[in-house]
């Protein structure tokens, strides 16, 4: 059997290891950046990141957050330093990546998941899985502990619901580290995201209800501020009310709903929202329809109000009853698929759309 050359990784951490013994690059001296590296040797940012990584394990280098890599001040022998274990013959050795969620359900998140999975394992690339329970402070230190760590190559990130960006995901953009949002996008952020067309999606749920004659249409959702897909769903519905000549006085808005956010799906938060539901038709009873973004927030309606129709964005699949409500299904499985697509070829270096938007259908109740 021929004997097979050094990988790359390992040709960039022998030049950098003789750079240090000549005494190009002294101690404390910037080492050059992954971006230098992996223009310098044509490769990828992942390979030189593995090599930097590397030495710093072998205490030739240490890393600072930010500023880059220098060459250690106490250098271990280097002459005793030998090239990274390499792998037996055809042997693959890809980089791990990270799907980090809020929470997933048979209703949304869950095929999601799955697709994520599947197709990493086609790929023959290790998965790392965190779920933040819906808490920024969690996905924060998942982001960070995924990136600081050397763990994972490339973070496939499905954001948390809240008023402001977390600072460890715009950090992580920032520093150009391979990543994709997938269900939603961080407005005025350049980064990859794969998503639904929310506002196509809920102006066509909203015009097959109009379809249906209700001419007194609600809108419910948790506070849509900062949340992308809730914000355009809205729009969505606003879109097609206008289009249809429905005046502001026949739009409604029920935006102040919070039981279904992660962490907060209990049988208090529940009650609390089953009144401000009654609350709101009794201040409305001219409405005959909802438009609601989302499963459990129609369960939740569905239970606090008799007569109107509710229509929803997905729907748990059930082969035997069928589907309880009207409602947009996002393809999740495609989502999931094209967002590893989309982080290896982060990964390699090519260059990415910033928006890739995944088809949806409308689903009838049986």
């Amino acid at each position: 059997m021929a004997e097979r050359g050094p990988l790359l990784y390992e040709r960039i951490v022998e030049y950098l290891l003789d750079e240090v013994r000549r005494g190009a690059l002294a101690p404390g001296d910037r080492v050059p950046s992954e971006m230098e590296l992996a223009e310098r040797f044509e490769v990828s940012r992942i390979t030189s990141k593995k090599a930097l990584e590397l030495l710093r394990e072998a205490g030739v280098v240490h890393r600072i957050r930010g500023k880059g890599s220098f060459v250690a001040t106490q250098l271990p022998d280097l002459d005793r330093l030998t090239p990274a274990a390499r792998p037996a013959e055809g042997e693959r050795v890809p980089g791990a990546i990270a799907m980090i969620y809020p929470d997933a359900s048979e209703a949304y998140g869950l095929e999601l998941l799955c697709a994520v999975e599947e197709r990493c394992a086609e790929r023959g690339i290790p998965l790392v899985i965190k779920r933040t329970r819906g808490s920024q402070e969690e996905e924060e230190k998942a982001i960070e502990s995924m990136v600081d760590s050397g763990l994972a190559d490339g973070l496939i990130v499905f954001p948390v619901h809240g008023e402001y960006y977390n600072a460890g995901l715009l950090r992580t953009i920032l520093d150009g580290h391979p990543l994709v949002l997938v269900d939603r996008y961080l407005a005025g952020i350049q980064v990859c995201a794969v998503h639904t067309d929310n506002v196509a999606a809920a102006r066509a749920l909203t015009e097959r209800l109009l379809d249906q004659g209700h001419r007194h249409v609600a809108f419910a959702s948790p506070p849509p501020e900062n949340t992308s897909s809730i914000e355009e769903r809205l729009e969505g519905f606003r879109a097609a009310c206008a289009a249809r000549g429905l005046p502001p006085a026949q739009q409604h808005h029920l935006t102040e709903l919070s039981s279904t956010l992660p962490g907060a799906f209990s049988p208090e938060n529940v009650r609390a929202d089953i009144e401000r539901i009654r609350a709101f038709q009794a201040r409305e009873p001219q409405v005959t329809a909802f438009v609601v973004c989302e499963y459990n927030l129609a369960r939740v309606l569905d239970r606090a109000i008799d007569g109107p129709v509710i229509a929803c964005f997905d729907s748990p699949l059930d082969p035997v009853a069928g589907p309880a409500f009207l409602h947009v299904r996002q393809d999740q499985r495609e989502m999931g698929r094209r967002a590893v697509d989309l982080l290896l070829a982060q990964t390699r270096g090519e260059p990415v759309p910033a928006r890739s938007i995944v088809p949806f259908t409308i689903v009838e109740p049986v």
